[in-house]
């Protein structure tokens, strides 16, 4: 669901428009999430342990750079499109960023699937083709919301993504 709200704000900014980004960010997210899967598991508990006192800090930090980067661009005047140097939460560091920010739980999914010894493999695919199918239906919905709000949807996907940000860390030290 962390793919398919943070889908449905890129989608929502003005220059994420097109079916190449539409896939980047689908593909990237579901193969973040099933490689996530397959690394946790691989690393079993040494380096999850390691991360888990604060990795909810870094989905934060994460998702609150580019939430608050596409908060200051849905205020900004100027007509945001790719062409005029907006910049595309659909491409490089940005994406990458997104993409790491909203994987980082299925580290102790993969550690969680090695210890009740279940098909990772199996269970990553699985894993990945959801998360790229509910981050295409984002995408999809936050370009039809850009269409009808503008870049007022900007403005509020920037907003969710720093509220998925603090769910996070809220989640973790309530646990």
């Amino acid at each position: 669901m962390d793919c398919f709200a943070v889908s449905l704000c890129i989608g929502s900014s003005p220059a994420s428009y097109n079916r190449r980004s539409i896939f980047r960010v689908s593909f990237h997210f579901g193969l973040f999430q099933g490689a996530m899967t397959l690394l946790g598991w691989l690393l079993g508990s040494t380096i999850v342990n390691l991360i888990a006192n604060f990795d909810h800090w870094i989905a934060l930090a994460l998702l609150g750079w580019i939430g608050g980067r596409m908060i200051m661009e849905g205020f900004s005047r100027k007509d945001a499109s790719p062409v005029n140097g907006c910049s595309d939460p659909s491409r490089g560091s940005s994406l990458v960023m997104l993409s790491i920010a909203t994987s980082i739980d299925a580290l102790g999914v993969g550690l969680s699937l090695a210890l009740l010894k279940v098909d990772v493999l199996g269970a990553s695919i699985v894993i990945g083709l959801v998360s790229l199918l509910m981050s295409m239906a984002g995408m999809l919905g936050g370009k039809k919301l850009n269409q009808r709000f503008g870049k007022r949807v900007e403005v509020v996907g920037g907003l969710v993504l720093i509220a998925i940000g603090l769910r996070i860390v809220i989640t973790h030290l309530m646990a």
